[in-house]
């Protein structure tokens, strides 16, 4: 299991311990003014990925101390995992509040407003999370035909999860001054800035998911319909077998590949059951 899981899970998915989602953690003002200022400013997120393309061009040795010390502050900062459609359906029978809202990467790496995050809160109507949305730019926090905060019950919630793994987006969850956790998001790389950064520069800000996809040889039956979803590189065509094949050491688990499969010919696995992958994260 990933760091977090020792840390913050008692050695279970740390995403799916209530605790970490707990209100009172935002009576921590450090916590709140960092939630209100990375999400009212989308420029400084589009300055960051300017200087991770500055990082790629250091001689590899400085650019890996560099890494480093961007993923250590991260984890104590905003990190995420990638987590499974079904994992993110147990993450909503447990909160009380679920928003949607713009995407701050979106906006930021596309100048668009893509509704593709969530924020998760233990209490009643958002509790102290949805005070500190309520406080930012309305069009943040309005559905592009609602005022307000734009409020989904877990069905609602998961029916559009659903939908963004046909749009071919993986799901992340979030940390806000880890091991508060506020947000659920719907990633790829051409939008979202954390995924970019992870795959695309090597400089990682999430883990990779507690899972591992498999094809099944017998059910695979070379479609390739699954190939164009994958946001990591960890599917391949064999030619010669006329099957899909998975690198397990690119797999995130994310599951979104299986959601493309005609055939139901992909599963996920526990990462620990996986050699090639059990101890990358």
């Amino acid at each position: 299991m990933c760091e977090f899981c020792l840390k913050h899970g008692e050695g279970k998915k740390w995403y799916l311990q209530a605790k970490n989602y707990a209100d009172d953690l935002l009576s921590d003002l450090k916590r709140r003014t960092f939630i209100r200022d990375f999400l009212a400013d989308p420029a400084s997120l589009a300055e960051s990925v300017k200087r991770l393309e500055k990082l790629d061009r250091l001689p590899v040795f400085i650019r890996g101390l560099v890494s480093g010390a961007i993923t250590r502050h991260q984890k104590k900062i905003h990190f995420g995992q990638i987590a499974p459609l079904e994992d993110i359906q147990e993450i909503f029978s447990f909160v009380k509040t679920i928003v949607r809202v713009t995407c701050i990467c979106r906006q930021a790496s596309l100048g668009q407003e893509k509704r593709y995050c969530y924020g998760v809160s233990l209490a009643p109507d958002g509790g102290r999370f949805a005070e500190i949305l309520a406080g930012l730019d309305p069009s943040f926090t309005a559905g592009p035909d609602s005022q307000g905060l734009e409020v989904l019950t877990p069905e609602e919630a998961l029916d559009a999860f659903q939908a963004h793994e046909q749009e071919g987006l993986c799901h992340s969850v979030w940390t806000f001054h880890t091991p508060f956790i506020g947000g659920i998001c719907n990633c790829d790389r051409s939008g979202c800035l954390a995924l970019r950064c992870t795959v695309s520069h090597g400089v990682a800000v999430m883990f990779r998911g507690e899972y591992v996809a498999r094809v099944d040889p017998d059910l695979c039956v070379g479609c390739r319909e699954c190939l164009q979803l994958c946001q990591f590189g960890a599917l391949t065509y064999s030619a010669s077998l006329q099957k899909i094949v998975v690198d397990e050491r690119f797999c995130y688990g994310c599951g979104v590949c299986r959601a493309a499969c005609p055939q139901d010919a992909i599963r996920l696995l526990d990462r620990r059951e996986v050699p090639a992958a059990a101890h990358l994260w």
